[in-house]
C-alpha cells in the first residue's frame, strides 16, 4: 500500500513518519478482502481467547492473509467497524478496520502486531462518546479516550507500518489493540457501569452469529 505525506495542525508536512494511506480504493479493498474471505461466528465475553494477551504473528504467509480475508467478511456480517482476531478465536495479534473518522473520510486496513504510541500529554484530548464492541453485543457505555492515536506494527507482508487516526477512527485503533492485550472495553469501565454494560447484553439477542460461551 503507498504511503501518504501527514501533514501536522500548522499545514506543515511531517518528514519523520510516513503513514499509510489506508484511504484510497478503500471500498475496492474491502470487497475484495470479504468476497475472498468466509465469515465467522463472533466469540463474545467470558469466552477465554478475549481475556489474555494474544501472541504475535510470525509467519507472513497465505495462512494470515486467509485470516484477514475472514476478519474482512465477518466484520462485514456484524456490521463492525473494526475486528481483532480473537474475536473470531483465533489467538494472533492483527486486527482489521473499516472505519469513518470524524470527517466521514473512509479507513480500511490491517495491521498485524499493533502497539499504541504513548501520546504528549498535549495530544491527549480526551473523548466520552459512547463505546460498543461486536463482542458485547447490543451494550454501550461511555468511555472517555484520547481523540487521536497512533499505532506501529507489520502490513501482512511482515513490512513495517504506522496508522494515524483521528475522533472515531483512534477510538477503533484503541479499541482494537486493547483487543489483542486481552482488554475488552468493558474492563475500562466502573463496576457499576460494566454491570449495566452486562445487562444490556443479556436483554438483547445478538443480529449476527456468536459462539456460545459453554
Amino acid at each position: 500500500m503507498a504511503q501518504q505525506p501527514v501533514f501536522d495542525q500548522d499545514g506543515d508536512q511531517r518528514v519523520d513518519e510516513a503513514f499509510i494511506d489506508d484511504v484510497t480504493d478503500a471500498e475496492e479493498r474491502e470487497t475484495a478482502h470479504r468476497e475472498r474471505g468466509t465469515s465467522r461466528p463472533i466469540t463474545v465475553v467470558g469466552n477465554p481467547v478475549l481475556h489474555k494477551e494474544c501472541k504475535d504473528v510470525t509467519e507472513f504467509d497465505e495462512e494470515l492473509g486467509r485470516l484477514i480475508d475472514d476478519m474482512f467478511a465477518s466484520q462485514r456480517t456484524a456490521e463492525g467497524v473494526g475486528l481483532a482476531a480473537n474475536q473470531i478465536g483465533v489467538d494472533r495479534k492483527v486486527f482489521v478496520y473499516d472505519c469513518p473518522d470524524d470527517q466521514g473520510v473512509r479507513h480500511v486496513g490491517a495491521i498485524c502486531n499493533p502497539v499504541l504510541d504513548d501520546l504528549p500529554a498535549e495530544r491527549r484530548i480526551l473523548d466520552d462518546s459512547n463505546e460498543g464492541c461486536l463482542s458485547v453485543p447490543g451494550a454501550y457505555a461511555s468511555l472517555a479516550r484520547p481523540d487521536y492515536a497512533v499505532v506501529r506494527g507489520q502490513n501482512a507482508q511482515g513490512e513495517p507500518i504506522a496508522i494515524e487516526g483521528t475522533g472515531y477512527f483512534a477510538r477503533c485503533l484503541q479499541h482494537e489493540t486493547d483487543h489483542l492485550n486481552g482488554y475488552l472495553y468493558i474492563d475500562r469501565l466502573s463496576k457499576r457501569d460494566r454491570k449495566d454494560a452486562l445487562k444490556q447484553m443479556a436483554e438483547l439477542e445478538p443480529r449476527y452469529p456468536v459462539v456460545a460461551n459453554d
